[in-house]
């Protein structure tokens, strides 16, 4: 027995020091180079298709007791296990992923004999790693630093967005992930923000492209961001701002006796990879609820982003609602302030009208706290358990379907545990939730699948106030399926078809808008047009709003580049749905062969103005040429 013990054991660790460990995907194409310098610490390096991605870069973490940063040794490596995970999503880029992967955890030791292991994942598309340790002792700890780093080759580019600063902004409510992406840049560059650059991030090293991100947040982790400076093009992990936190809580991650972290993530290969890639949600933790009926994907009509703050009133809200109902839209969203304006009462109104419209009520909160000197109301009704207990009982009893909450404090522990906190009181009492004014999302939507929807953008709202915003929506939009949109849902609150109703000139073609309908993912779909502006467009376009789908079961990348332009096609049941945006403001001339995709259809593009639309059937025999105007745009219908 005791000789078949130390087999296994044997089986599963080398015994013997090694110089470096090697993982690589299945199909060979992505290789991880994992090793001990003279320093004893901790390096990677990966290589995709023979060619450099990332040079030499830091691995280790450090914790109130313990330093994993220098004088460790490579003990021992697992054998290459094959990993193997299908699951199905709520909404998602694709409804069924299939992951498969070669796994091998890597043991060090420091110079005080304690463990850490790394665990690597390799698939086709990303590799992905994680840490774990286990302290002597059965005892709280903080982790203090993480020294994980992305270095890549000088001649390598990044396409970034800065981090806000915390108490920075309107009502000091930064960070909320709302920036304008930096595009193009030589890897180094400093952010214009000290508190860095968000994922997800996105670079392109050699004939490869990259894109950064984690997932698998617990209560007990801070999320993270890069830092400001990336001396020789090494980006390093940094951690949340101090004034990040829910007053008088943690900052940085905690443990008790063992500690795991979330797993880091690096989606490589070609943009197809990236936008068709679901490595965001493949490393994201399976969901544990266990009745998804109320959580129904839809989409929703919203009055405050045309009309603001001075018509969240009762007849105005009535108006949205005949408004969802006459678009077959399954939900109606009513903003802020709504319990001063209209009041409980009047609100369980427009509920029990609502259904008999087949429509769904959402209402806004304030996240609240005194972190947040937002004035607008309801607020402090979901800081407690029991607080959101009660609240959440009476929305489930008035008949709303979900919540909207704004205004979060940062990413330190504290607020990560309350995202989650709220994530999973509100699954007790069958509520949707739309995150706001948040931190991304990082794969939740696959844990907690009423998670419908997360901001953490710079929306269609910044372009309703600005001139400038408005100016910039276009290569804005077209940045946003490599990097923001990749993996986790957007509320990005899309498709204006007629005309802002604010002082702001749109500067995109309604061609352009519509296709962001089909471009941007988000389990509710809360759309930028007003009823009088819906009445300005043609009636096949109604029609065709009528019957989007809110789900899709596919995606295939057919061409683009971020901040440029870009196409997508996406499929539900015997449809493709392919949507294409041009990010410049010169006319671009494609070709695209969509024999794949099905054999007729319509093309809806734009008109001889920027408000009207042009129509035509198509068929795929042969390759269809389309000419997208500057800011403009198209969709195609194929079955």
């Amino acid at each position: 027995m005791r000789v078949l013990i130390a087999f296994l054991f044997l089986s599963f660790f080398h015994t013997s020091a090694v110089a470096q460990v090697g993982i690589t995907s299945p199909d060979k194409k992505i290789t991880v180079q994992v090793s001990v310098n003279n320093e004893g610490a901790i390096k990677y390096s990966v290589r995709y298709m023979e060619q450099e991605v990332l040079r030499s870069s830091s691995l280790g973490l450090t914790t109130s007791t313990v330093d994993f940063s220098k004088g460790n040794n490579l003990l021992r490596a697992t054998p290459v296990q094959q990993v193997n995970d299908t699951y199905m999503m709520v909404y998602a880029k694709k409804k069924q992923s299939n992951y498969t992967a070669n796994k091998r955890t890597v043991q060090f030791k420091n110079k005080n004999d304690e463990a850490l292991d790394i665990i690597f994942q390799v698939s086709n598309d990303a590799v992905s790693f994680r840490y774990q340790f286990k302290a002597k002792n059965n005892f709280s700890d903080n982790i203090t630093n993480e020294l994980t780093s992305f270095h890549f080759p000088s001649t390598a580019k990044a396409w970034l967005q800065p981090m806000q600063v915390s108490k920075t902004g309107w009502e000091q409510t930064n960070p909320a992930y709302e920036e304008h992406y930096v595009q193009d840049m030589p890897v180094g560059t400093k952010s214009p923000s000290a508190a860095g650059w968000v994922y997800p991030a996105l670079f392109h090293s050699n004939d490869a492209w990259a894109l950064i991100t984690e997932a698998s947040l617990e209560t007990s982790d801070c999320a993270t961001r890069l830092k400001a400076e990336s001396p020789d093009g090494e980006y390093s992990i940094g951690y949340p701002d101090p004034r990040e936190i829910i007053t008088g809580k943690g900052l940085l991650p905690t443990f008790q006796s063992t500690y795991t972290s979330p797993w880091r993530i690096i989606t490589i290969g070609s943009l197809a990879t990236i936008i068709e890639s679901t490595a965001g949600t493949d490393m994201a933790k399976p969901s544990t609820i266990k009745n998804n009926s109320f959580i129904i994907p839809g989409k929703s009509s919203w009055s405050w982003i045309n009309s603001k703050d001075d018509f969240i009133v009762y007849d105005e809200q009535k108006k949205y609602i005949d408004f969802a109902a006459a678009m077959n839209w399954q939900y109606c969203l009513i903003d802020a302030d709504w319990d001063r304006k209209i009041g409980y009462e009047k609100i369980k109104e427009l509920a029990d009208y609502a259904k008999t419209k087949n429509v769904g009520l959402l209402l806004w909160y304030n996240s609240a706290g005194d972190w947040n000197t937002v004035k607008y109301t309801p607020r402090n009704f979901l800081l407690t358990t029991e607080s959101r207990a009660k609240e959440f009982q009476r929305l489930k009893d008035m008949g709303i379907k979900g919540v909207k909450i704004d205004f979060f404090a940062g990413d330190g522990q504290s607020v990560i545990a309350y995202y989650l906190d709220i994530l999973k009181d509100a699954a007790k009492y069958e509520l949707l939730v739309n995150f706001h004014g948040a931190t991304l999302p990082r794969g939740w939507a696959r844990t907690y699948p009423h998670l419908m929807t997360t901001e953490a953008v710079r929306g269609f709202e910044m372009i309703t106030f600005e001139q400038a915003d408005a100016n910039k929506e276009a290569t804005h939009c077209t940045m946003l399926p490599f990097t923001r949109n990749a993996f986790d849902p957007m509320d990005f609150t899309p498709m204006n078809l007629y005309k802002i109703q604010t002082r702001v000139q749109r500067k995109t073609t309604s061609a352009f808008e519509l296709a962001t309908s089909v471009l941007f993912l988000s389990g509710i779909q809360h759309f930028a047009e007003s009823p009088a502006g819906m009445q300005q467009v043609p009636a096949k376009i109604q029609q065709f709003l009528k019957d989007l789908p809110t789900t899709w079961d596919d995606v295939k990348f057919i061409d683009g580049f971020p901040g440029k332009y870009i196409v997508i096609a996406r499929k539900y049941k015997n449809k493709w749905y392919i949507a294409g945006i041009n990010g410049e403001q010169t006319e671009k001339q494609l070709t695209l062969n969509l024999a794949a995709f099905g054999k007729r259809g319509t093309l809806t593009t734009d008109g001889e103005t920027a408000l009207s639309f042009s129509e035509k059937a198509i068929t795929t025999k042969k390759k269809l040429d389309i000419s997208m105007q500057a800011a403009g745009g198209f969709v195609i219908v194929l079955e």
